[in-house]
């Protein structure tokens, strides 16, 4: 049954963000492969296993859409509860990051499409496809693609861009949907807090690692 009060609704979207901050934990780790020389391999194991990936796959569809949803029912909501004076006054006290949730949302959201598009269904960049070239094992080569994909400035800048929106998102969303689970005391605000912005800007600097390390020809 989907919540229909205001305290529900925020509290779907405080679950499936938490959810979503553990596969993007999960997601980066899998990335590190790269720096051992064991990407292929990773994605081999993976792909070996096509029935738990797609029920991977689906379940996270299901709890991005939840996300969206809500989120953009509860900003529509907010929005419209508050007078024009009363965002004024409040406005220099919220974030920057806070003030953006949507925007940055739709940024990381049409990245996960493009994404999904280029390293996943292989479209975007046909020639770089892993599934077109075979590592000395025979398996795709995932990292020749990663390696060749980030070479091109044009594609390492919409990464970039995307990992800012995330870092944007994700400094003011870890934070909140802590305190949507009530965790928001004199004593915990200021220490959950500072931990919601010290894991955004460690996950932030997690994803550009591999773009970075590729234009600095240390990873290749």
């Amino acid at each position: 049954m989907l919540p229909t009060s205001s305290v529900g609704r925020k509290l779907v979207m405080a679950a499936t963000g938490q959810l979503m901050v553990l596969f993007i934990i999960l997601h980066v780790l899998g990335n590190a492969t790269i720096y051992f020389g064991l990407l292929n391999a990773y994605a081999a194991h993976l792909h070996a296993l096509p029935p738990l990936v797609w029920s991977f796959r689906l379940g996270l569809i299901i709890l991005f859409s939840f996300h969206i949803f809500y989120g953009i029912a509860l900003t529509l909501e907010n929005n419209a509860a508050k007078p024009q004076s009363y965002v004024m006054r409040n406005d220099l006290s919220a974030t920057f990051a806070g003030r953006n949730m949507v925007w940055t949302g739709a940024v990381i959201g049409s990245f996960l499409i493009y994404h999904l598009l280029h390293f996943t269904v292989q479209v975007t960049n046909p020639a770089l496809a892993a599934a077109k070239h075979m590592d000395t094992l025979g398996r795709p080569d995932v990292v020749r693609m990663v390696i060749k994909s980030f070479q091109d400035l044009g594609i390492a800048s919409v990464y970039l861009l995307s990992m800012t929106a995330l870092w944007l998102h994700l400094s003011h969303g870890i934070q909140s949907s802590f305190q949507t689970w009530g965790l928001n005391s004199e004593q915990s605000l200021p220490i959950i807090k500072r931990a919601g912005a010290f894991a955004a800007i460690v996950l932030f600097l997690a994803y550009i690692a591999v773009p970075v390390l590729i234009a600095m020809k240390i990873v290749r």
